[in-house]
Formats: C-alpha cells, sequence, structure tokens
C-alpha cells in the first residue's frame, strides 16, 4: 500500500497530464470545440480535488477498542485496503469517462 503522500502525487501528476493533453487537443484540432475542451479540464480539476479529499480518510477506532493489537492492526488495514479500492476504482471511472469525452471530441480519421 502506498503512502498518502505519494497517491496524492499520483493524482495530481494523472490529472495533470490529462489537462495539459486537453490543451494540446484543443490548440490542435479543436478551436471551434473550445468550451467542450474547457468542460473537461475543469471536470478533471474537480475530479483531482475530490480524489485528493477522498485520500485523507482516518481509521475511527483506537487499540484499546479492540481485544488485543493484533486485531486492531488488522481491521485498521482491512479499513484502508477497502479505502483504497474504493478511490482506485472511483477515479478509475472518471478517467475513464473523460478520455471518452476526450476521444469524441477528436476528429475522425476519414
Amino acid at each position: 500500500m502506498a503512502s498518502k503522500r505519494q497517491i496524492k502525487k499520483a493524482i495530481q501528476n494523472a490529472c495533470g497530464e490529462i489537462a495539459g493533453e486537453c490543451i494540446f487537443a484543443e490548440s490542435a484540432y479543436g478551436e471551434d470545440k473550445r468550451e467542450q475542451w474547457d468542460s473537461i479540464i475543469i471536470d478533471t480539476a474537480l475530479l483531482q480535488q475530490e480524489a485528493v479529499n477522498r485520500v485523507n480518510n482516518r481509521f475511527g477506532k483506537q487499540v484499546k477498542d479492540f481485544a488485543n493489537r493484533m486485531e486492531y492492526n488488522k481491521a485498521r488495514r482491512a479499513f484502508f485496503k477497502q479505502c483504497e479500492k474504493e478511490l482506485s476504482d472511483y477515479f478509475r471511472g472518471e478517467v475513464n469517462n473523460i478520455a471518452k469525452r476526450m476521444n469524441e471530441l477528436m476528429p475522425s480519421k476519414k
């Protein structure tokens, strides 16, 4: 499991790359579709903000809530593994939606 810092950096890098591709594609292919490209960039920024906020989960229990330290560690690991899976599924789904919108704006080969 990666640290929260590494996950946040990966999210920011991925969203930055998506926004950069949108800016490039807009200047190269779609000046007439500027509003749609800008909408995708804004949605990417909102995705970044939401995903980074989802990284900041806290395990709301303490060691004294469990019979021993081993049970606490097991429950904590399971909690963070579930959070990481939910974040990954959410992020992957949103990126796929953004990529689909980007592909629709690209000119088709004829």
